[in-house]
């Protein structure tokens, strides 16, 4: 089994830049037309964050329009993969950014058995980090499916 990078790797030729306290909190998965791809390092959910390689943006509306419905098309089949690979009941889809405030979609396979619900997965509990073989499980999971 290929075993991946634990940490976000920026392409040469690309001068965006990503968060570091999002590089601290995930694995990189790939790079979709316009967003990274990330796995939030918390095993009680499947839990991936989208985000735009535009520098400088906060807020969804501050994208170019094409921009903006390339976003929406990327969640969507981020969702539809969360959803038929975890069978999750529900899938949450926020854009919070009041500590990271680089534009991140959260989108998060939710059970009704898992841990928080039917409250938000946002500052409940502690999380527990991915054993690396899980984490590469996940990774490759998404890589197969997108």
């Amino acid at each position: 089994m290929k075993t991946f990078s634990p940490k976000y790797q920026p392409n040469k030729n690309s001068k965006f830049v990503l968060d570091q306290r999002l590089i601290n909190d995930t694995y990189f998965i790939t790079n979709l037309s316009l967003c990274s791809v990330l796995l939030m390092n918390d095993s009680r959910y499947p839990w991936i964050i989208a985000v735009p390689r535009r520098n400088k943006i906060k807020e969804i509306y501050e994208l170019k329009s094409t921009d903006q419905s390339l976003l929406l098309r990327e969640i969507n089949l981020l969702a539809k993969t969360i959803k038929s690979k975890f069978k999750s009941d529900k899938i949450n889809i926020g854009a919070i950014g009041n500590i990271v405030p680089q534009l991140h979609i959260h989108i998060v396979g939710r059970k009704e058995n898992d841990p928080a619900w039917p409250a938000p997965v946002w500052g409940f509990g502690t999380s527990l980090t991915y054993e690396k073989k899980n984490a590469d499980n996940i990774i490759t999971a998404f890589i197969n499916e997108l």
